[in-house]
């Protein structure tokens, strides 16, 4: 197991260094190589290191730094994701579910997002003791702890340690909440996320260590954790990500994008006002008309990452399909897609629309630039 010298440099920050040199140049950007250098001196000490990566939507933030982790013979990686993660094919990975849901009926408002935290702490504590039974304890996990997963890990292995990757902690009044002046200043819905902030204080708690993508999103979490994050981005990957001036794909409608044609895209997990949908939408018809050759591509899903739902639609696709009239022949919804589908968009695009409230960084703003 880890020793306290080892320990030692995880909590002096030493893991967040730009150590690249020491792990070779394939990648141009940081990719973690602080996390990179805490799991190679981990491996001089004991040889084989045992990682363990929790993410809802596994392997979201994780997905390179588990393929160069994998393709180590020194690490045994292991990953933890919800039922519906799109998964990793180079990592092997468990999928967890809760046995129920939240009784909305019987709960709090406030307290829903928190009881299905606590549910999905508990389906993963669930997971972790099957596994612990089985003779398997990780060295260190590193999780995206903003959902719940990470509750009680501690509880089943105290000596591991862990890396939260802090993405938001929620403030009611100068960042995203109320910055959008189309939706009422609802008190009741400040107060929510306040509360919900129990979790994300409590995250930072139970972690040895936290990173955040930017200096934005440190400034978000209160200053008395600002010792304990470090600001680390987990960069782009150039091999993947890079322009393509022969870059085609067909859509599922037949119609065959290629880089160069006049086509506008947009991205987001989904499609809601976070992320500027609405007037994405609005602004569609006046570029639709001013420029009669452009097609649209739109990938995201249907269901709601940050915000709420419409009250008077099933979703803000569907509410906003009715509010604005469009050229449905070039307009081409491809829902969420598989990541090559989505480089592939990126690289035929001509313009790229990134709309969004002052909120977490969108991994799609810099990957779109990266593919010029």
């Amino acid at each position: 197991m880890i020793d306290e010298y080892t320990v030692f440099w995880l909590k002096t920050g030493f893991f967040g260094e730009n150590l690249s040199g020491l792990f070779g140049d394939n990648q141009r950007s940081l990719v973690y190589d602080g996390a990179s250098f805490l799991i190679k001196f981990y491996c001089v000490v004991i040889f084989l290191m045992r990682v363990l990566l929790i993410h809802q939507n596994f392997p979201g933030q994780f997905r390179r730094i588990a393929k160069q982790w994998a393709a180590d013979p020194n690490i045994d990686v292991l990953g933890i994701g919800h039922r519906d993660a799109l998964g990793l094919d180079e990592v092997k990975w468990i999928r967890y579910d809760l046995h129920r849901d939240v009784k909305v009926e019987h709960a709090h408002p406030y307290l829903v997002q928190m009881e299905r935290s606590v549910l999905r702490g508990q389906a993963v504590a669930r997971v972790l003791l099957q596994l612990k039974q089985k003779g398997y304890e990780p060295d260190v996990i590193l999780a995206h702890p903003g959902w719940g997963e990470t509750l009680y890990v501690k509880n089943v292995f105290p000596r591991a340690r862990l890396i939260h990757f802090c993405e938001w902690y929620y403030r009611s009044q100068g960042a995203d909440m109320n910055f959008d002046t189309e939706f009422s200043d609802d008190f009741n819905e400040g107060a929510r996320v306040e509360t919900w902030n129990a979790l994300h204080a409590l995250n930072l708690v139970n972690c040895d260590a936290a990173v955040t993508p930017t200096q934005w999103q440190l400034q978000q979490h209160p200053e008395i954790f600002h010792s304990k994050i470090k600001v680390i981005h987990e960069g782009v990957d150039m091999s993947v990500l890079y322009p393509d001036a022969q870059a085609e794909l067909i859509l599922p409608d037949g119609f065959q994008a290629k880089s160069g044609m006049p086509i506008i895209t947009y991205v987001a997990r989904h499609l809601e006002p976070y992320r500027g949908f609405h007037s994405f939408m609005r602004a569609l018809p006046i570029i639709q008309k001013a420029h009669p050759d452009c097609h649209t591509i739109i990938i995201g899903g249907d269901g709601v990452s940050y915000g709420g739902k419409p009250r008077d639609a099933a979703n803000w696709r569907e509410k906003m399909l009715k509010e604005v009239s469009i050229d449905a022949s070039r307009t081409h919804f491809l829902g969420q897609t598989p990541y090559d589908r989505y480089r592939k968009v990126l690289q035929v695009s001509r313009v790229h629309t990134y709309l969004t409230y002052p909120f977490v960084l969108s991994w799609s703003m810099l990957e779109a630039m990266a593919t010029g």
